[in-house]
């Protein structure tokens, strides 16, 4: 049974489950080259063409242009496609179960017998509230789904057992299974303040690579309302379903106006000697406030469901710094954080939730945890490709090719160039693993204002780092953790190497790290492990093969054009033994 899960919104993606086996996941941006495009149209049809489909899965929100309807035949955009490929397709809508989708990803990707799923989200399925028949309709007010705790068992099992939700308005309803009021709530609080400092709700990951230049600042009002661990009411202004703002005209401190230029540009993201201490503390404040509610719904899900297994799902997930922080609160509890866990993963989720709730005679034999994430399209790219890719474009002028070796690519990267690196299937999820990855000298003291500025990225963003597993505990405070191979941490630099890697080393001493295997990842392995005899550092910097504000290369083609449109010269294709370089023009240098 091959069950196709879609997910139309932001973070677009598709994934195709086979008898309970993840195959295939693509996020729609890597095959459209449109940053977080929704509607996953090409990433449908790439795995139509490659696999049946006996299930179409609709995740998302339940949001009414996801229940559109094509004229004459009066079905949605994704089961008419789907259709004119497997005309018998069965469809399922799961737009209403948002967090249930996010609670199996990380449940059936942990490989846990058991667990309570918690979910921290900006918003997921929308609900008319009280959920009570003697109410009528239009006495209801819709809230969203905001944070859940699930009761998982394998292989079905996936119970509700509390849930928060937010909105713009309606009554506070306070129960032991049930929270809602029109306050907002954890991750739309970050949304905010990421508006406020100019990134845009969406770029919450930005506002957690400022919150370490910060520090408490007593101007700063407080953020949430204790009681209820909301936000205050002061404070923000809900715009559910899409963001909320900071309220800054009651707060001379807040006020940003000064900060704007004509063009309404942040002034301070690209000049440093513009940013002021409000900035730094409000980033710092809201990572430190959020990460320690966070550890307030740990401690629910488990008085709630007597749980040590905890799995934790939902874009705040996705920061680093607060997952590092469980490690140290928590050592008792078991705790995996989904590395897809913004709502393009709950493709994943829904697919295999189906896929078991289907499967009535058990059918499926044992666990399918998430143990890789290059689940990416299969590209097949050998010389004759590159060669006839180069003809074809004209390129011959522009792209020079040459056979390389590990131990040469890494002296070029130990020369301080930058090397990007191009092999196998492309990463699931907001990071680079080593096959969609551009690779720098982590102990270049300039490093990081460097590749930023190449990149296009604001001056303060920090880098990651690739480190052979072996050598990870000589290296980093692992808090007990034998691996990370998905970047889902950010861990201290040991003292013993505190300076030796300046340009992956936060202002804060750490470095999000992903470890690396030969099991894992042969050819990247071997390049580290060459860097590694050169300069006796195990590790690469390590950072996604992309430019600011576009999604990372997928093909061939999307990583010549990266190239041709940076100053970007070198590709690595480590399977082909090639090295590509196209040389910056002066104009590229000025």
């Amino acid at each position: 049974m091959n069950v196709l899960a879609i997910n139309p919104g932001h973070n677009g993606s598709a994934a195709l489950v086979a008898d309970g086996k993840l195959e295939v996941y693509i996020e729609e941006e890597r095959m459209s080259r449109q940053k977080r495009d929704g509607n996953p149209f090409k990433a449908m049809i790439w795995i139509m063409n490659h696999y049946r489909v006996d299930t179409l899965v609709i995740c998302g929100t339940g949001s009414e242009p996801e229940h559109h309807s094509l004229p004459w035949t009066g079905e949605n955009s994704y089961h008419a496609l789907v259709r004119k490929f497997y005309p018998h397709v069965n469809v399922i809508s799961f737009g209403s179960y948002h967090h249930q989708g996010h609670a199996a990803a990380a449940f059936y990707g942990s490989g846990f017998d058991s667990a309570a799923a918690l979910i921290v989200d900006g918003c997921g399925s929308m609900h008319n509230l009280p959920n009570d028949d003697e109410v009528p309709e239009d006495r209801k007010f819709s809230f969203l789904e905001t944070e859940s705790i699930y009761k998982c068992e394998w292989p079905h099992t996936i119970d509700e057992v509390w849930k928060r939700y937010g909105g713009n308005s309606g009554p506070r309803i306070d129960e032991s299974h049930l929270d809602t009021d029109a306050a907002i709530t954890t991750v739309k609080a970050y949304e905010a303040v990421s508006e406020w400092l100019g990134f845009g709700p969406i770029e919450a990951g930005k506002t957690m690579g400022l919150a370490p230049y910060g520090r408490r600042d007593e101007k700063i009002p407080d953020l949430f309302m204790e009681e209820t661990l909301r936000g205050d009411k002061n404070v923000f202004l809900p715009m559910y379903p899409r963001t909320a703002y900071i309220d800054s005209s009651r707060y001379k401190y807040l006020d940003n106006r000064s900060d704007i230029d004509e063009n309404g540009n942040t002034l301070w993201h690209k000049d440093k000697s513009k940013i002021r201490d409000v900035h730094k503390n409000m980033a710092w404040k809201i990572q430190n406030d959020t990460q320690e509610i966070m550890c307030k719904f740990i401690e629910k899900a488990v008085d709630m469901t007597g749980e040590k297994n905890i799995v934790i799902s939902g874009g705040y997930g996705l920061n680093v710094i607060a997952n590092a922080y469980y490690k140290e609160r928590f050592p008792e509890l078991n705790i995996y954080v989904d590395p897809i866990c913004h709502d393009g993963g709950t493709v994943i989720g829904a697919a295999k939730y189906v896929t078991h709730q289907m499967d009535k005679e058990q059918t499926i034999e044992g666990k399918d945890p998430l143990n890789s994430l290059y689940l990416g399209p299969k590209h097949e790219y050998n010389f004759d490709y590159v060669d006839n890719y180069i003809k074809v474009n004209k390129l011959e002028d522009t792209v020079e090719i040459t056979e390389t070796t590990d131990a040469e690519v890494a002296q070029l990267i130990k020369d301080r160039n930058i090397v990007s690196i191009f092999h196998g299937r492309s990463e699931a999820g907001p990071r680079a693993l080593g096959n969609r990855s551009i690779l720098y000298d982590p102990t270049d003291p300039n490093g990081k204002d460097f590749v930023n500025t190449v990149k296009g990225r604001e001056w303060f963003r920090p880098f990651a780092a690739s480190i052979l597993k072996e050598h990870a505990k000589d290296w980093f405070d692992m808090k007990g953790l034998k691996e990370t191979p998905y970047m889902m941490y950010a861990l201290e630099v040991s003292d013993e190497h505190i300076g030796e890697i300046p340009a992956v080393t936060h202002v804060d001493g750490t470095c999000r790290i992903q470890t690396v295997s030969k099991l894992d990842n042969p050819p990247y392995y071997a390049l580290i492990k060459e860097f590694h005899k050169l300069t006796g550092v195990p590790l690469l910097f390590n950072t996604s093969f992309n430019l600011g504000g576009d999604p990372l290369v997928e093909t061939f083609d999307d990583a010549i054009h990266t190239l041709k449109a940076s100053k970007l010269e070198y590709l690595y294709m480590p399977e082909l033994g090639k090295l590509l370089k196209v040389p910056n023009t002066e104009e590229d240098n000025g």
